[in-house]
């Protein structure tokens, strides 16, 4: 079973923003304008999402070509709601993360209905961030 280790480097400067350099590039995080923010980069949680229709994304091209179908294309949208009350520390009933992320994917491919449904599944069954955030990766915070 081959393990490969995946890590980042970021941080925090002025205000809200968070550079992070990751293999040479370089990823800026804040807060919009009118959440004391200077709306430099995307705040955390679009970026988790971001990385969900990337996972989508990669792993339906890499699907399209072990299976030599001619994917011309993927739009994929993913939003999720949130209670903000909670990360600002106001007590809430529900969670405060996402009560549910909904993904979206229009497959731009020669594929039946019944095919492109299949074909979405195995993707959404073999990307690692959703299997992260449908599983509940354990996460330790530790100081350096």
């Amino acid at each position: 079973m081959p393990i490969k280790t995946v890590s980042i480097e970021s941080t925090l400067g002025g205000q809200f923003v968070i550079e992070s350099d990751i293999r040479g590039h370089r990823v800026v995080i804040d807060q919009p304008a009118n959440a004391a923010g200077t709306d430099s980069g995307p705040t955390p949680l679009e970026l988790l999402l971001v990385s969900l229709a990337g996972c989508i994304g990669t792993i339906g091209r890499i699907m399209a070509m072990q299976r030599r179908i001619a994917l011309r294309g993927m739009k994929i949208r993913v939003e999720g709601e949130i209670d903000t009350d909670g990360l600002l520390g106001k007590p809430i009933e529900g969670r405060i993360g996402f009560e549910g992320i909904v993904v979206r994917v229009d497959l731009d491919a020669d594929m039946a209905e019944a095919e492109k449904e299949a074909f979405i599944h195995e993707v959404d069954r073999r990307c690692p961030v959703s299997e992260n955030l449908l599983n509940g990766t354990p996460i330790a915070v530790r100081l350096a």
